[in-house]
């Protein structure tokens, strides 16, 4: 079935990225077994200082697809801002703190977490919304992560570098370029205790004394134990990872009327190579029309890293006039997500 006929489509991009950080020159400085990290591939990662905080990165993309698009703050009519990592303050609305960076006076915000998902899933909430509010024309869409270091290891969460970074889109309502058509998403809720931050939280609000991040588990050996290091379950869930991975992609097809022949591009998560060629091999796509490059250049910026990727690949001129994107992912939850593109 198409989707129901909204019609957006993404204006212009603003960025704002930590500070550059080698990867082979840091990578001790978070783990003892460095070759473990370097066998992915990443060469560069974004660390925000200190005292730069989510809300700060934001509001810097932000302002700077306002200034691309030559817009004001006057001509949103909505504030989405996503996030993938620990708020900056429980019991607090950071969409509303990010209008108010931007000196909004009075605007209609939405804060969105599904983790990685939310930057790409989030486009499919817009589309609700501007379904039942035809009042809205133009909507400033915000994705920032910021690792919170007291809380996660930025090389020990799972097989990425995390990195700090922001991207904003101005989606405006008719717009003819970008244009959203589908989103499609699905989580198997028997996961949703992998990659979760175990300290901080209303179950366990303060971490045991002599606990760190630094020397707390890694990610994945939640996930070893799940299938009890048996390695012959380790490879059948990682082919099902893959196969609900093409399965959300033609979910998304399906509802945007489009055959999944049709892919011409595949964004992924910030991930390793070998991991996003396992996604766009299925349907055609060469590793050179996925993100690949941009990948190991930023690191995994959580729910930032396909929009950011759409952007810079568009302004590259990488992406054709009529090239159907599809930005997908698997983020916490866990959750395959999808959501198709037209440049």
């Amino acid at each position: 079935m198409a989707s129901p006929s909204v019609d957006f489509g993404i204006v212009g991009f603003g960025y704002a990225f930590g500070e550059d950080q080698d990867v082979e020159k840091t990578v001790g400085s978070y783990v003892t077994d460095p070759e473990r990290v370097l066998q992915w591939g990443y060469h560069t990662f974004h660390r925000a200082a200190d005292g730069v905080t989510a809300t700060d990165l934001a509001a810097e993309a932000a302002q700077d697809a306002l200034n691309r698009t030559e817009l004001s703050v006057d001509d949103i009519d909505l504030v989405v801002l996503v996030t993938s990592e620990m708020p900056e303050y429980p019991h607090w609305d950071s969409s509303a703190a990010l209008a108010r960076g931007l000196k909004i006076r009075q605007a209609q915000t939405l804060l969105l977490n599904e983790g990685c998902a939310s930057g790409v899933t989030g486009l499919g909430i817009v589309a609700g919304v501007l379904a039942v509010q035809p009042e809205i024309e133009t909507v400033l869409f915000t994705a920032v992560n910021r690792v919170s270091e007291y809380h996660r290891n930025r090389m020990k969460v799972n097989n990425a570098v995390h990195s700090d970074g922001a991207v904003a889109a101005v989606l405006r309502r008719g717009h003819p370029r970008n244009r959203w058509l589908s989103t499609d998403q699905f989580t198997d809720p028997d996961l949703c205790d992998w990659f979760r931050t175990d300290y901080g939280g209303a179950v366990a609000p303060v971490a045991p004394e002599g606990w760190s991040s630094l020397t707390a588990p890694a990610g994945h050996e939640r996930v070893q134990a799940h299938f009890q290091k048996d390695p012959r379950r380790l490879r059948e869930f990682a082919g099902q990872a893959i196969a609900r991975s093409v399965e959300v992609i033609e979910g998304a097809c399906r509802r945007a009327g489009v055959s999944r022949d049709d892919v011409t591009q595949v964004i992924y998560i910030n991930d390793s190579a070998d991991s996003i060629e396992d996604i766009a091999r299925p349907f055609g796509v060469p590793l050179e029309r996925t993100n690949a490059a941009i990948s190991v250049a930023h690191g995994h910026m959580g729910a930032a890293d396909q929009l950011v990727s759409l952007g810079q690949l568009i302004e590259q001129g990488a992406i054709a006039p009529g090239d159907l994107v599809a930005l997908t992912g698997i983020s916490i939850g866990m959750r395959w997500y999808c959501t198709l593109v037209r440049h």
